[in-house]
């Protein structure tokens, strides 16, 4: 005979899944932007050697740093936002209002569509 869970303790096991979940989209997504901005950088510490792009170097690196920032950010927020719809749907709660059906706007002047109903084409006889 199996043991069966109650409605309560597997709404409380699905949270702390979601939750494990959340927490290693996020570390992940820390690991890979690490990863992201040690290769972007390696061509940039070859230029930066020569002299003459010192000015250059420093620029794409400011413009790098921010750009990589802004994606990993988006993604961990991303994840936030999904963790936060998981424990939502788990509780029961629907927050998150349906948007309302807007009813079709018919232009000014707009002629009325045609019925659907086609005339028989006239058959042509046989050659």
């Amino acid at each position: 005979m199996r043991s069966s869970k109650s409605a309560g303790n597997v709404k409380a096991d699905l949270r702390k899944l979601a939750d494990v979940v959340r927490r290693e989209v996020d570390a992940g997504a820390d690991t890979v932007e690490e990863i992201h901005r040690s290769i972007a950088q390696m061509p940039l510490d070859v230029l930066a050697k020569l002299d003459i792009f010192e000015q250059t170097v420093k620029d794409v690196r400011k413009v790098q740093e921010t750009s990589i920032g802004a994606i990993y950010d988006l993604i961990r927020k991303v994840n936030q936002e999904v963790g936060k719809l998981a424990v939502e749907l788990l509780d029961g709660r629907e927050k998150r209002a349906k948007p309302a059906r807007r009813p079709a706007v018919r232009k000014p002047g707009a002629a009325k569509r045609p019925s659907r109903r086609v005339a028989a084409a006239p058959t042509q006889p046989p050659v």
